[in-house]
């Protein structure tokens, strides 16, 4: 190509571009009159720890007050907290679950809200299919605790959605959460949580599925039960290892990230015994931002997958840097 020609083409191009601008070369078409689809492509994650492949998955999320059920501060506390970290009110808080395949068992750590939170939520099923597995697939559910956020999704319409699959909770969380006499004695408005227990553990028990365990045990190599009560008497973490790395899944540790992290004595009225919430709280997150293990939290932000570390007189959350490359 000449020197002319190029010159040519440069002022043909530029002019194009310019015309384009102000409108006078070409005629615009405008596509901003299309509808706004305003929904999120199925949210799942997967990242590998070690040997063994880790996914989490998002059961949604729903807007909870947390102004008014954060302990130990005010709201207005909380708003201006929250405020600092760019997070509007009403918070919108996220739902996880874990899906661990270690290359001979496929384990599900939490199952979501199924039917019990509403609309939007439910979601996990859908998303774990979409990740590229199958509910009858999953070989054992490892429960966190018996909130209704986390055992729902064992059932729909009162049967097995995981059929094949063996459930495992720390007994401390089935002698209270499956008892009569303790939700009878529980408070009206709590008695509810109990129902919904038994409601997603009851057919898994019917057919001899259901193994609670006591203490800290290894459930299946590389991945240990790890005692973190407080916020139910039988809360328990899983600490997932493989090629040296370590993952804590650690159910109910932080429930707003924007407000515990910084200050951990912060805690929630859903604890059972705060307290206890509190300090474990403290001991988890001192151990995480020393040991530099990555942790998974059941209502951190998606994919709820990072690290923690210190920062003045509390602690900070860093997530993992999102990678499509395995």
């Amino acid at each position: 190509m000449s020197t002319k020609q190029r010159f040519v083409r440069a002022a043909m191009i530029t002019a194009l571009l310019l015309g384009g601008m102000t409108g006078t070369a070409f005629v615009e078409s405008a596509y901003a009159a299309a509808p706004m689809v305003k929904t999120s492509a199925p949210a799942y994650y997967r990242m590998m720890l070690g040997d063994f492949e880790v996914t989490a998955l998002s059961d949604g999320t729903t807007v909870m007050p947390v102004q008014n059920l954060l302990t130990h501060t005010t709201a207005e506390k909380t708003r201006q907290m929250m405020a600092a970290s760019f997070v509007q009110l009403p918070y919108e808080m996220n739902f996880n679950a874990f899906l661990v395949n270690t290359g001979t068992k496929l384990v599900l750590i939490d199952t979501g809200t199924g039917a019990m939170f509403g609309s939007n939520l439910g979601k996990l099923v859908a998303r774990l299919q979409a990740s590229g597995y199958k509910p009858e697939q999953v070989d054992e559910i490892y429960i966190t605790h018996m909130h209704p956020d986390h055992i729902g999704g064992l059932v729909e319409h009162g049967e097995r959605v995981f059929p094949n699959a063996i459930v495992r909770a720390n007994q401390g969380d089935a002698d209270f959460w499956l008892s009569q006499a303790q939700m009878d004695k529980a408070p009206k408005e709590a008695q509810a949580h109990f129902k919904d227990a038994m409601e997603a553990l009851n057919p898994y028990i019917q057919a001899g599925r259901f193994k609670p365990f006591q203490g800290d045990i290894e459930l299946t190599p590389g991945i240990r039960s790890v005692s973190l009560a407080g916020h139910t008497p039988g809360h328990t973490g899983y600490m997932i290892q493989s090629k040296g790395q370590k993952m804590l899944v650690w159910g109910d540790i932080v429930h707003v990230p924007a407000v515990q992290f910084a200050h951990p004595d912060i805690t929630i009225h859903f604890d059972t015994d705060s307290a206890a919430a509190e300090a474990m709280r403290e001991h988890v997150l001192a151990d995480a931002a020393k040991q530099g293990y990555y942790i998974a939290g059941a209502h951190l932000i998606f994919p709820a997958i990072g690290h923690v570390r210190k920062a003045g007189s509390g602690y900070e959350w860093v997530p993992v840097s999102y990678t499509e490359l395995h």
